[in-house]
């Protein structure tokens, strides 16, 4: 079903809504929050969830890009599920490193902080579009979508050094150019 009538759906409030979205994006919202909990019934939780969410707040605007809308719902639930069960007594985890190789590039504060604050969001969409074709889609498979290191070797067909080779210097010319801009 197109994505049109899927929202359409949900502005009749007509339940198939749900179901067709399930059909249509659940294993996309799956692997985005299997990246980040690697627990089956967290990740469900969250899938649930993000319906409900989409369900309750599909905005007056409708989203243009329906699963970019689903996906960053499905992330932020992901990511609040991850905070609650890893707590500092509870050890560190794969997101918590993800977010490690980060901190430099973004002030030395916890990047998920800033992620909420507009002007950044917007300048490192900037930055993303002025990066090649490989190393955008390396930066944003490892940092939104929480991608390893081999899952994205494997994905583009390149060397796992290859792509922490590419990470490295993407997250340095990251800095730099948060640094030209004033933001950090």
């Amino acid at each position: 079903m197109e994505d049109e009538k899927i929202i359409d759906l949900y502005w009749e409030r007509d339940q198939a809504a749900i179901t067709h979205t399930e059909q249509k994006y659940g294993g996309y919202c799956r692997r985005i929050a299997g990246n980040i909990l690697y627990d089956r019934e967290d990740c469900e939780e969250c899938i649930n969830d993000t319906w409900f969410r989409a369900w309750n707040s599909m905005p007056e605007e409708r989203p243009r890009i329906l699963c970019a809308f689903l996906g960053a719902i499905t992330r932020n639930l992901s990511l609040d599920c991850y905070r609650r069960k890893h707590s500092a007594k509870r050890g560190r985890g794969e997101v918590t490193y993800i977010f490690d190789e980060l901190r430099d590039c973004a002030g030395g504060e916890e990047p998920y902080h800033h992620v909420q604050q507009k002007e950044l969001a917007e300048e490192i969409s900037r930055f993303l579009s002025g990066l090649g074709e490989e190393h955008r889609v390396i930066f944003v498979r490892r940092y939104w979508y929480m991608d390893s290191i081999g899952d994205i070797a494997e994905r583009l067909k390149i060397s796992e050094s290859k792509t922490k080779s590419s990470l490295f210097r993407t997250r340095a010319k990251l800095r730099s150019y948060l640094l030209e801009e004033g933001l950090l």
